[in-house]
């Protein structure tokens, strides 16, 4: 028949190409779900630094999953072995695969020299969610908190990441800001290990 390409059939989930552009998932069918996990997890804790918590862990069993997965299928199993590349590959790559665009900005602290942030306007996790006001500063943010720790951790870079809302004047909503705190005993740690490897 012409026009009728064959479809390519594959043995294992892993060997099939990520999609480019095409939503896999709907977002109400991810708003619901989304929705869900929070409301079980608000359930189970007392406060909402507890809640945090539990969405960061929700998260980063993702994180690390996503790194594992796209090592696998974009690049032939390697990993990033220096601090700016894992960086530039959780800002472009693991956000576009997971929220459909790069992200709005990655910046490196100005006071401290290990933390770098990323920065979206209006974060997906933080989009269909209200908040009461008796939960003040709660932040789904951090359920991608947790999924770039994942990243980090599973690619060899240990840090503390949190969610924290930025006000931006002249819009109503405040932007989502990822911010990633290295510890510098673990760099130096990493550091040594990449230079006993290169020196092998």
């Amino acid at each position: 028949m012409i026009g009728v390409g064959k479809i390519k059939q594959y043995s294992n989930v892993l060997d099939k190409p990520l999609s480019k552009g095409k939503q896999e998932v709907s977002l109400s069918a991810f708003a619901f779900l989304f929705s869900e996990l929070v409301q079980y997890n608000q359930t189970q804790v007392d406060n909402i630094a507890e809640l945090e918590r539990r969405l960061e862990d929700a998260g980063y069993s993702v994180g690390a999953r996503v790194l594992e997965l796209l090592c696998h299928r974009d690049k032939g199993n390697r990993r990033e072995t220096r601090l700016l590349g894992i960086l530039s590959f959780v800002h472009s790559t693991v956000w576009k695969v997971l929220f459909g665009k790069v992200a709005d900005s990655l910046e490196k602290g100005t006071e401290h020299e290990d933390e770098y942030m990323i920065s979206e306007k209006e974060l997906l996790v933080n989009r269909f969610i209200s908040i009461p006001k008796d939960m003040g500063t709660f932040n789904c943010g951090a359920f991608v908190a947790g999924i770039v720790r994942g990243v980090l951790d599973s690619a060899g870079f240990p840090a503390v990441v949190t969610a924290h809302f930025v006000p931006v004047e002249g819009q109503l909503r405040p932007r989502t800001t990822i911010l990633i705190k290295f510890a510098e005993e673990d760099r130096a740690i990493n550091i040594n290990i990449k230079a006993k490897l290169k020196d092998a």
